[in-house]
């Protein structure tokens, strides 16, 4: 279902013990093409990592949020203005307000561990 996606995972850190750093690099290994958003950037897994979807040079079609709730609505914001067409909100990463945001923009919210719901884990 989502081997021809372009996939951002929002909150990569470079911490191996952090799910945004298990998201990025077990999607990456599976062979999807995969793009990583964290406010320090750096690399992880030889891959760069982008400060915010601006500086991506492609157009992702989901979007995984593995982000505080406070930072959501500007992640959310910044998935509307590039046409992001499906959002998972991971658990411990949503709030109404960037949910409600999303889903008035028409775009596909989701809400759940997107790695278990699809069968990757």
């Amino acid at each position: 279902m989502y081997k021809n996606k372009k996939i951002v995972v929002f909150g990569v850190s470079q911490d191996p013990a952090k799910y945004g750093h298990k998201i990025f690099t077990a999607l990456g290994r599976m062979g999807l093409e995969v793009y990583g958003i964290s406010p320090k950037g750096g690399e992880v897994d030889n891959k760069p990592l982008f400060t915010d979807l601006s500086a991506l040079n492609v157009k992702p079609d989901v979007a995984i949020m593995v982000i505080p709730p406070v930072a959501l609505v500007p992640a959310v914001e910044q998935c509307i203005e590039a046409k992001v067409s499906e959002i998972w909100f991971q658990p411990g990463s949503r709030s109404e307000e960037a949910y409600h945001l999303a889903i008035t923009a028409g775009l596909k919210a989701m809400e759940g561990c997107f790695m278990a719901d699809n069968g990757f884990w």
